[in-house]
């Protein structure tokens, strides 16, 4: 699993930072979370392709985090036969995403599925064979999700001894069991993979949440992730400023790491008044709360291994 930061910046895109988007690249999938204005540029920057790009997660309907779909979707389509594309998002994403296909008069040839979130929506958004994705709403000047994104759990671990103790002879019953299916050995002896699995081994999971204010849905959506990208908008200084708003400073990010037991953190979002220069100030700020932090930079790349791996 790989997480590519798009873009780093907040409120509008500067010469050397783009507005916040990251995307998620797993089993030749690819799962964008916000599309501010410009972000097929950076994306193209990455090459990425967008024949994986089945999935936008929206957190909200300001410029900075949406004004990029169209420019996503009239890329997508300069493909021949592309897969559908699902879009998810706050209330009014659906209105937003139609009426600019309308005014604009661009052309689409795949399917579009829009889904808003409602308070019956429950807290899954979407699921396919290898993730599901959670949203929550948070602490915004206006309504704003965040989001988690689960991989799915895998089979336990495999044992060969278990394997070769119920007379299963190393080869292609090996992997069937390994991929969930019963097998009968040259014996005629029934083996299910609870015989020869360990318990399920839970996936991979990373956060991503963005314009709000520490509130309870943001310590859940983060709680022990293994990658979260968290908003760090602004130094200290500035936390009146950041409250008014509806953002968090780059502490507050930090704090909300540490309590959430986080693997990793990666500070995103930060306001166009710092340049690239003081994020090395802004990143040793937030240190000072939670040592496993780094702020973001466009086109940073993070490879997420499994969490037995880094448990090890």
């Amino acid at each position: 699993m790989e997480c590519i930061l798009i873009g780093t910046g907040g409120m509008m895109p500067m010469p050397y930072r783009m507005l916040s988007s990251m995307a998620i690249r797993l089993g030749g999938q690819l799962y964008l979370f916000d599309a501010g204005e410009g972000t097929q540029i950076n994306w193209k920057k990455a090459r990425l392709g967008v024949r994986g790009l089945n999935v936008i997660a929206v957190t909200h309907l300001h410029a900075d985090h949406c004004l990029g779909i169209p420019g996503m979707m009239m890329l997508k389509a300069q493909m021949e036969e592309p897969s559908p594309l699902v879009i998810l998002g706050p209330p009014g994403i659906r209105e937003f995403v139609t009426q600019c296909r309308e005014m604009l008069d661009f052309r689409l040839n795949f399917p579009v599925d829009i889904l808003e979130w409602s308070p019956q929506s429950g807290t899954v958004a979407f699921r396919d064979e290898q993730a599901q994705i959670v949203w929550q709403p948070v602490k915004h000047t206006r309504f704003c999700l965040g989001y988690r994104f689960e991989e799915l759990e895998r089979p336990g671990k495999f044992s060969p001894e278990r394997a070769q103790a119920c007379e299963v002879p190393r080869g292609p019953l090996w992997g069937k069991l390994q991929s969930g299916e019963t097998v009968e050995t040259p014996t005629h002896r029934s083996v299910t993979p609870s015989e020869v699995l360990g318990p399920p081994r839970r996936g991979r999971h990373i956060a991503f949440v963005v314009d709000t204010r520490p509130t309870p849905s943001v310590y859940a959506l983060s709680r022990g992730a293994d990658l979260a990208f968290l908003e760090g908008m602004f130094f200290s200084e500035h936390a009146e400023h950041a409250e008014q708003k509806g953002h968090m400073t780059a502490v507050e990010a930090a704090r909300v790491a540490a309590h959430s037991r986080v693997s990793r953190a990666v500070l995103v979002h930060i306001s166009p008044r710092y340049e690239n220069k003081q994020l090395k100030q802004l990143e040793d700020e937030a240190l000072s709360e939670f040592p496993h932090l780094s702020v973001g930079r466009d086109l940073d790349t993070f490879t997420v291994e499994f969490p037995e791996k880094t448990e090890d």
